[in-house]
């Protein structure tokens, strides 16, 4: 071993400088943060998208897009899923209640029946909303719809 080979012990070292610890770390005075100003003080936070005065980002970019706030959303129930859900959950009245209960829908969803697929069961539908094709697709079968607000 020669002297130039000579290591700290593993361990012995740390591999960042800790700052704000005098003048022997090598980061004295004023521990890199420079004079004066609010980032030299401690306690300073930077405030979020504070761009210092330039225009902020999200005031530079431009908009793009419309959102409808009077958009009313729909769980969507299919008739090829009628019997499924029918014979899964044993229901013979679809209404939100019944949904709700079973965990198929939360209590502020709205549903709409949809005419994708076959119906073969007679059943009864309490629902806030529903197809042309789909509600003479039940009424063909035997069933019955009710609209619900």
């Amino acid at each position: 071993m020669k002297l130039h080979e000579l290591r700290p012990a593993k361990g012995a070292t740390h591999k960042e400088k800790r700052i704000g610890r005098g003048d022997g770390s090598g980061h004295g005075g004023t521990s890199t943060k420079g004079t004066k100003g609010a980032q030299s003080r401690t306690g300073y936070k930077r405030k979020m998208a504070h761009e210092g005065g330039q225009m902020p980002i999200q005031r530079r970019v431009p908009k793009r897009g419309f959102n409808n706030i009077h958009r009313v959303e729909y769980k969507v129930l299919n008739l090829g899923q009628i019997d499924q859900l029918a014979e899964k959950y044993n229901l013979t009245e679809f209404s939100l209640e019944n949904l709700y209960i079973n965990g198929l829908i939360s209590q502020t969803d709205r549903i709409k029946i949809l005419a994708n697929g076959e119906i073969t069961g007679k059943f009864t539908f309490k629902v806030n909303a529903i197809s042309e094709k789909a509600k003479t697709a039940i009424e063909a079968a035997g069933g019955s719809v009710e609209i619900v607000k």
